[in-house]
């Protein structure tokens, strides 16, 4: 499935990038509470990612990286998940997605569900790989892979879904 949908590239000198950014750091914050009172939520459903793979695919890379590094610090600090101890690797898998849906979405210029699939195992891929290098635990890196694959589709298909239905213009 491939669709055509109007993308952006905002910079940062428009203030409509940090307007836009904030509204997908407020959706990286009601969902992952939402999914956490779900039982392994968080872990399962990946919720922290969704509205980063978003934002950064639909209006760039640069809403992408305010994104990626506001919403794990912001729902850290306010309650307290991610926890501190494993902040650096989901900020790095966060940094990683946001940068790889903004190259594929500029380099394409269309939104499949193949493209988003690239994505996602592009930031898992080298995400989890830095994440074992920074735990020095293989079995704690690929913990996405053993208990998020949930998360990860929910990542492709309701991605593909909110950029070509929800945001279409």
């Amino acid at each position: 499935m491939e669709t055509t949908v109007k993308l952006y590239t905002l910079s940062y000198k428009q203030s409509k990038t940090y307007l836009t950014a904030a509204l997908f750091v407020l959706g990286n914050i009601i969902l992952p509470q939402l999914f956490h009172l779900i039982p392994q939520g968080g872990v399962t459903w990946l919720p922290i990612y969704f509205f980063t793979l978003i934002g950064a695919y639909k209006y760039g890379w640069q809403v992408g990286i305010l994104t990626a590094l506001l919403s794990p610090l912001v729902n850290s600090f306010f309650f307290g998940m991610p926890a501190p101890a494993v902040l650096p690797a989901i900020l790095l898998k966060s940094i990683l997605l946001a940068t790889g849906a903004g190259f594929v979405a500029g380099y394409f210029k269309k939104v499949s569900l193949g493209l988003l699939v690239l994505i996602v195992a592009f930031y898992q891929i080298f995400g989890t790989l830095g994440e074992w290098m920074m735990q020095g635990d293989f079995y704690l890196a690929i913990q996405d892979f053993r208990i998020g694959i949930p998360g990860m589709l929910l990542q492709i298909i309701g991605g593909y879904l909110f950029i070509t239905h929800f945001i279409r213009k």
